[in-house]
């Protein structure tokens, strides 16, 4: 097929893209894939960026979606440059991040038949994929043209549509893979897309409402409850949820046990320490709720979900795709609406509740455990005091994206309640190290405030090439880097009595010097060792024209010692 023909029918496909709502397109170097990059790349519409390692575009891609809602086109060769979207293409499934994952392949006769850089891409991601298409290459004919601009529009509607998430068209191409000639593709539409601007199919999105018998009962239960709770855990999608849980819980006056992560721990009825506090049998056994309403995916916290599971009270789950976030088997009613609208008609409806004393027996065991951790943690600078400081101090229009493993904990534990909450997202759904960086500098590309990465030293091991995009791309990030030589998290588990072995291919202690990657991908570097210098190279690097790097050095084991030490001050505080 003339090489021309490819592109009429892929800039076609890429308009319709564009028409949709498409900002973004992610991709990487290659030979087959190139059709496809050129064609978004030569569309002056839209923001096409370039990496060099396909997982780490697909994680930048994930940061991208997460932050705006809308799914980018990732683009990539075909052969093992596919396999390595695996990663982040099945975080986007779990977390119902939306993803247009374009992978290009060779035509069927080229398959199976020892031909280079080739593998099997159909259903490369199994069940990971909403929707998984194989585009041949057909000439561009009216026809085929008219489809392209149809397929385009089913796939970005797919991504969104219900529970968002991945959709992976898979594009044959044939040689030759640039136009003929020299001119380039000619400028004239084999078929014009619809007038005004507007995509080939439009989908409006479905409204989930709570229908009013629904909303009615909800209240009776509020009312009725003498002990209801609110959990708020990941929800990433729509920020504006958190402040209307916060508003429903200060009205009805119950106690918001929310994970920094759902956007709600701010406001009066915030409950910031209930996984410290959650740790105490006594305590958990004295609070014991009646209703629970819950929001979002589980929290991280252990001794919450433990809380839960045992409680016996009645829970109902607000999600409006009706996914199933209940591993303990504790939900008893599944509310497929969406929760800030149901929660605002809930506020409407609710009154004040008179009698404030389990709101109140909440908030004087969280003033508590607020002053008993704080006598634990002293005035030396350790990884809860570096949440602590960012809860406390990040301006509200920043973003903060935490890593897995003890960072994205020691944010839920050591966060403070704040009138208003900024913005934390972390790659929950799989709950993987792997892409973090990739993912911040994803966030930072769109987001207008300051972004913030708290990250462990393996996390960062694991993808330090996706410094590159920090000069590569023009990025600012600002990442606060938690060093202690190994996976912390492992100290608190029952293998890290296991000696040398544990040692080795566990806690794996590396012996890296981040400053000399620091000093590779052109980045700032600022090693701080107490409170105020870290408070100083904070203020810092958020307004430097420059990625930065804040190292905090700290030992595992004594990190260790210091989280019991805080736990059983809060116990003993209660």
């Amino acid at each position: 097929m003339p090489g021309t023909d490819t592109y009429l029918c892929l800039r076609a496909f890429v308009d319709e893209l564009v028409r949709c709502g498409l900002r973004d397109a992610c991709t990487s170097p290659g030979s087959r894939s190139t059709p496809l990059t050129l064609s978004f790349a030569w569309d002056g519409r839209l923001r096409s960026t370039s990496h060099l390692d396909e997982r780490s575009g697909a994680f930048f891609a994930l940061g991208l979606a997460k932050t705006t809602g809308v799914p980018p086109a990732l683009v990539c060769t075909s052969g093992t440059a596919a396999a390595n979207y695996a990663p982040a293409v099945h975080e986007a499934y779990e977390a119902r991040v939306p993803l247009l994952v374009l992978t290009a392949d060779r035509p069927p006769e080229l398959r199976a038949i020892g031909a280079g850089q080739t593998i099997d891409q159909i259903g490369l991601y199994g069940s990971a994929a909403k929707w998984f298409f194989e585009v041949d290459d057909f000439p561009a004919s009216p026809a085929r043209v008219r489809w392209l601009r149809q397929l385009a529009c089913r796939a970005f509607w797919t991504a969104l549509d219900g529970r968002p998430g991945p959709v992976h068209l898979n594009f044959s191409f044939r040689e030759p893979l640039v136009p003929d000639g020299s001119s380039g593709v000619p400028a004239t539409e084999v078929v014009e897309g619809r007038a005004g601007g507007r995509p080939w199919v439009a989908r409006p999105p479905v409204p989930r409402v709570a229908s009013d018998d629904v909303i009615g009962a909800l209240t009776q239960q509020v009312r009725e409850a003498s002990r209801a709770v609110v959990v708020a855990g990941r929800s990433e999608r729509d920020p504006r949820l958190g402040a209307s849980l916060a508003a429903f819980c200060e009205k009805a006056g119950l106690p918001l046990l929310a994970d920094p992560l759902s956007g709600a721990r701010r406001g009066p009825a915030a409950i910031a320490h209930y996984d410290a506090l959650l740790r105490s049998e006594a305590f958990g056994s004295s609070v014991v709720p009646d209703l629970v309403l819950r929001v979002g995916d589980l929290p991280t916290s252990k001794p919450l979900r433990a809380w839960l599971a045992s409680s016996g009270a009645l829970q109902v789950s607000f999600d409006a795709e009706t996914a199933w976030q209940d591993p303990d088997g504790s939900v008893g009613t599944i509310v497929a609406a969406n929760p800030r609208v149901t929660f605002d008609e809930l506020t409407a409806r609710v009154r004040k509740r008179r009698d404030r004393s389990w709101f109140e027996r909440w908030h004087a065991a969280d003033r508590a455990a607020a002053g008993a951790i704080a006598g634990a943690l002293g005035s030396a600078l350790n990884e809860p005091r570096v949440s602590a400081e960012l809860g406390s101090r990040l301006p509200d229009e920043a973003v903060l994206v935490v890593a897995s493993s003890m960072p994205v904990r020691d944010v839920e534990t050591f966060f403070p309640a704040r009138p208003n909450a900024f913005r934390v997202l972390s790659n929950r759904g799989a709950n993987g190290i792997d892409g973090t960086v990739s993912t911040a500098f994803g966030v930072a590309a769109a987001s207008s405030g300051p972004v913030v990465l708290l990250i462990g030293d393996v996390a960062l091991a694991h993808d330090v090439g996706g410094l590159l995009a920090a000069s590569r791309l023009g990025l600012r990030l600002v990442i606060v880097l938690i060093d202690n030589d190994g996976g912390g998290i492992f100290e608190f588990l029952p293998a890290s009595g296991q000696g040398a072995a544990y040692v080795d291919h566990i806690a794996t202690p590396h012996g890296l010097d981040f400053a000399h990657a620091a000093a590779l991908y052109g980045l700032g570097w600022e090693p701080v060792a107490d409170v105020e210098s870290f408070r100083s190279a904070l203020d810092r690097a958020l307004v430097a024209d420059r990625s930065t790097i804040i190292s905090v050095r700290t030992d595992r084991s004594e990190n260790v010692d210091l989280h019991r030490r805080v736990w059983e001050s809060v116990r003993s505080s209660t």
